[in-house]
């Protein structure tokens, strides 16, 4: 709507008349009531309203980058699997429209140049270099297995994930917006985690039900819903909420809580720090609740990097919770799964073992750009392994696993020496902490899980590089202060 049209709305819902009032608001609702109309009456209830939620989001985005990411953000805590209810060889994913959409408006503005100059803060080359990689493994891997309408959706959006870190750090170059998506993340997490706790203390025929409502959204229904350890009703339930994979809510988690812990104890945390216990608890408790033990060491790693490094006072927290898993009596199912873990002693454990050794067999074939993303040649290998780093192996040779964690390696260093020149009253030392600790949590998870780079997954793989790229930014804004502030004191 043009700026002439919405004065004259604005107008005429002002005027002193009544009458004048009364017949723009009526105009107004016609004009806004016949299009939703036609949509709904030509296809039908449920796609109509499926048309006009994309289409209301679309206009939000292109009014405003930051409306798009946090709807990205949106996306990958509460509904990371929810796809449109139509079939055009695929089903188009709420993800998908919304990165498609924000990477158009980002690219149209800046080709109209209402945009800045772009910004390439280290370790965008490496991040550039990691995507051609994937486009050069990707192709080569097709020469031996089909392209389908499934893999080649999947693969760009596992390249649209990488890319969206140099999306970030150009969008985001104010503190207020960098708080504002960083204390997104953190909320979606926390409202992710009640879910999550909310669905595993209810009854499980309500808790099916329940989740058998997203079926309109493309998400799985009836009893496989809900996930046990070893995928053994017999035994213990494990939260999903709404990410249908316990390791994947794990991997959510360990990022949000590991964001939200050093405004525990920071001088001014992001939220209200009574707020920030509560939502840090339930996030904690429902990261237990999953069983994911890769998830559990990957934030207790993230806990003690920082309380090392920052906050000694986190060291007691974590080692409080420690001891009430081993004390609390409903605990107890969780420390023995994680013993038989360490012990190699259960089967998922010894899945594992079998399919790192495979892996590795199927590196050493190929080891520098690996078999792409559609499938292997060789009838006696296959494609899927648990662990981040082999499965990037495998798809992408040592090449791409290379410069993937050479890509994490400057980031992290960058990180360390960043963070002495961050004063502790600055609003940016929480988040600046929190998104160094959370990657490194992520990175040991990822050693034992594989969520962060697979294409049935790329909301995490969106959630890596999001989180990577707000923590460039808060290195950036960090450093720019510091810089200022040495300026002033010169002068």
């Amino acid at each position: 709507m043009s700026d002439p049209a919405i004065h004259l709305i604005e107008r005429g819902l002002a005027h002193r008349q009544g009458w004048v009032r009364a017949l723009t608001l009526i105009g107004l609702l016609v004009a806004v009531a016949l299009p939703m109309g036609a949509v709904l009456g030509l296809l039908g209830g449920l796609y109509g309203m499926a048309a006009l939620l994309g289409l209301a989001m679309g206009l939000l985005i292109l009014r405003s980058l930051t409306l798009g990411l946090l709807a990205v953000i949106g996306i990958i805590c509460l509904l990371p699997f929810a796809a449109l209810p139509i079939d055009i060889g695929f089903s188009p994913t709420f993800l998908d429209l919304a990165l498609g959409a924000v990477f158009f408006v980002w690219i149209a503005r800046l080709v109209s140049h209402q945009e800045p100059g772009l910004i390439a803060d280290s370790p965008t080359p490496c991040v550039l270099a990691f995507a051609i990689l994937a486009v050069v493994s990707f192709i080569s891997g097709l020469s031996h297995a089909p392209l389908t309408p499934n893999v080649a959706r999947h693969f760009i959006e596992i390249l649209l994930s990488i890319l969206i870190f140099w999306l970030v750090i150009n969008v985001v170059r104010s503190r207020d917006r960098l708080r504002l998506l960083v204390g997104a993340l953190i909320v979606g997490g926390f409202i992710a985690a009640l879910i999550g706790v909310l669905l595993y203390v209810m009854p499980r025929e309500l808790a099916v039900r329940l989740l058998s409502l997203l079926r309109v959204v493309r998400y799985p229904t009836g009893p496989d819903v809900l996930r046990y350890i070893e995928d053994n009703p017999e035994l213990a339930l494990r939260a999903t909420s709404t990410s249908v994979d316990p390791n994947v809510l794990g991997g959510l988690l360990i990022i949000v809580t590991s964001l939200a812990l050093p405004h525990l104890l920071a001088r001014r945390p992001i939220l209200p720090r009574k707020l920030v216990v509560v939502m840090t608890a339930t996030m904690a408790l429902c990261l237990v609740l999953t069983f994911s033990r890769s998830s559990l060491v990957g934030l207790g790693v993230a806990a003690f990097l920082l309380g090392l490094l920052r906050w000694r006072r986190i060291l007691w927290i974590g080692l409080a919770f420690v001891l009430l898993l081993f004390i609390l009596p409903p605990a107890r199912v969780y420390v023995t799964h994680l013993i038989e873990g360490i012990l190699l002693q259960d089967l998922a454990t010894q899945m594992r073992l079998g399919e790192y050794s495979d892996a590795l067999m199927l590196i050493g074939r190929y080891p520098w750009f690996g078999v792409g993303f559609a499938g292997t040649p060789d009838i006696d290998t296959y494609l899927g392994v648990s662990s981040v780093y082999l499965l990037i192996g495998e798809e992408m040779g040592l090449v791409g696993l290379g410069t993937f964690v050479l890509t994490l390696g400057i980031f992290v260093v960058h990180f360390l020496t960043t963070r002495k020149y961050c004063p502790p009253e600055s609003d940016l030392e929480p988040i600046l902490y929190g998104c160094g600790v959370a990657l490194m949590g992520a990175m040991v998870a990822g050693v034992l899980d594989h969520y962060l780079f697979n294409l049935d997954f790329p909301h995490a793989a969106t959630l890596l590089w999001l989180l990577i790229g707000l923590g460039t930014v808060s290195i950036r804004l960090v450093r720019d202060q510091a810089l200022t502030s040495r300026s002033f004191g010169s002068g």
